[in-house]
């Protein structure tokens, strides 16, 4: 049996993941699609007669294929989320007649992102629980930032954060790298069990980054050995590193 160089294992490696990431359908569990009670579905189409702009970068959604398994299959487009909409085109449309708005309500976004609504349910969390924002402030189920591979959408990320968190984002004399890999790298965006919506509450958080260490026991970061500051707390709470974002007037990130 002829044997098959590296370079012919990659690419076929490559092409499973293409194939399996890309061709196939999500299998995502939904609980249920939404629901109008007495009306009846009218198809994508019908929708993009009102409503061109929001279904025309639509289509080419992971949000367009939703479908029901046990339905053969059946696509569901625009009133997976939104109900049928014979009940909405028999009243000649208008908000709030007849058609459900997630952005009122985000019960429509939980019935396939389960594990978005628990984050909410955290201690820390953005609050679309407490309707002061909704998925839609940071989202648009329609378009660019759902279909978009996820390595360009870094600088739309940041974006949406600075929206809000200006101060955070604001530029520095002394920047902090880690804010160029973007908000989530530190911060998780729907909800955590730490404070500040952090990924980790301890040093570990910069040590991934920051840590040089030279034997067992010792710990240097940059130039100066950090082994007995570390017992002191948080880089960024004891004194320290107070500047988390950056700083405009220490090159260590102090205020």
């Amino acid at each position: 049996m002829k044997k098959l160089s590296f370079s012919a294992i990659l690419a076929a490696y490559i092409f499973m993941i293409f194939v399996f990431s890309c061709g196939a359908p999500s299998e995502r569990l939904m609980v249920q699609p939404a629901a109008i009670g007495g009306a009846e579905p009218v198809g994508m189409e019908t929708c993009a007669s009102c409503h061109e702009d929001e279904v025309k970068n639509f289509k080419y959604t992971a949000h367009a294929r939703v479908f029901i398994a046990e339905d053969d299959r059946e696509i569901l487009g625009c009133e997976a989320c939104h109900g049928a909409g014979s009940l909405h085109l028999e009243v000649g449309g208008g908000k709030g007649q007849f058609i459900i708005n997630p952005k009122k309500d985000p019960e429509a976004c939980y019935q396939c992102h389960l594990e978005i609504k628990a984050a909410f349910n955290l201690q820390y969390h953005h609050p679309v629980r407490e309707r002061r924002v909704n998925c839609t402030n940071c989202h648009d189920p329609h378009g660019e930032d759902i279909y978009k591979a996820k390595g360009m959408r870094m600088g739309r990320e940041n974006e949406v954060c600075m929206q809000c968190h200006r101060e955070q984002s604001s530029p520095r004399v002394f920047e902090h790298e880690a804010v160029r890999d973007g908000c989530t790298f530190c911060h998780r965006p729907h909800g955590s069990i730490n404070d500040k919506m952090l990924v980790e509450n301890d040093n570990n958080l910069c040590l991934k980054c920051h840590a040089q260490i030279a034997m067992p026991g010792s710990v240097t970061i940059g130039d100066f050995s950090h082994t007995t500051r570390l017992a002191e707390g948080r880089c960024w709470s004891a004194g320290c590193h107070t500047a988390v974002h950056g700083s405009n007037i220490n090159p260590h990130l102090r205020y």
